[in-house]
């Protein structure tokens, strides 16, 4: 690895787990809206409106609402999409490519045919330390869990 790679990353926060559905049901959940809407955000918080152009520099918009009842508008576009397979997609860019000047992260989520269903790995990268712990203390590790969890509930519900 070189240096600049080991030096970034520090800035990753990585999820991975083996998941008993087939990684179908795991791209239709994160490609089909009307599937993300059901799993996307950790409960309490709910996913209110989801947009998905699924090519390299299509939009990935969602809107999380808070308990509370507030929206977060989050938008960025899709970088690189390979069916059944990986989606890399960043809010530092919007449709098109755009940039949009308020960059957080870039994820990678690929999905691995396992003998037990899927591979499921989600990489994601941040442009400094201080990005990184936000994430870290908004609860990535626990906040992706849940949401991963609860795509397989819902993908579970359908088959």
């Amino acid at each position: 690895m070189s240096e600049v790679a080991a030096e970034t990353s520090k800035l990753d926060l990585e999820l991975e787990r083996i998941v008993d559905i087939p990684p179908s049901l795991v791209w239709a959940a994160w490609t089909t809206p009307a599937h993300l809407l059901e799993w996307f955000t950790p409960a309490p918080w709910k996913t209110v409106d989801c947009e998905i152009d699924l090519r390299p520099g299509g939009i990935f918009r969602t809107v999380m609402r808070s308990p509370e009842g507030v929206d977060h508008d989050n938008a960025g576009c899709y970088l690189e999409v390979i069916p059944g397979k990986k989606l890399v997609f960043t809010d530092a860019l919007g449709p098109g490519f755009r940039p949009t000047g308020n960059s957080f992260m870039t994820a990678t989520v690929t999905f691995e045919a396992h003998e037990a269903g899927t591979r499921y790995k989600a990489v994601v990268m941040h442009k400094n330390a201080e990005d990184m712990q936000k994430h870290m203390d908004m609860g990535f590790h626990q906040g992706w869990g849940a949401a991963l969890d609860q795509l397989v509930a819902h993908m579970k519900k359908l088959n």
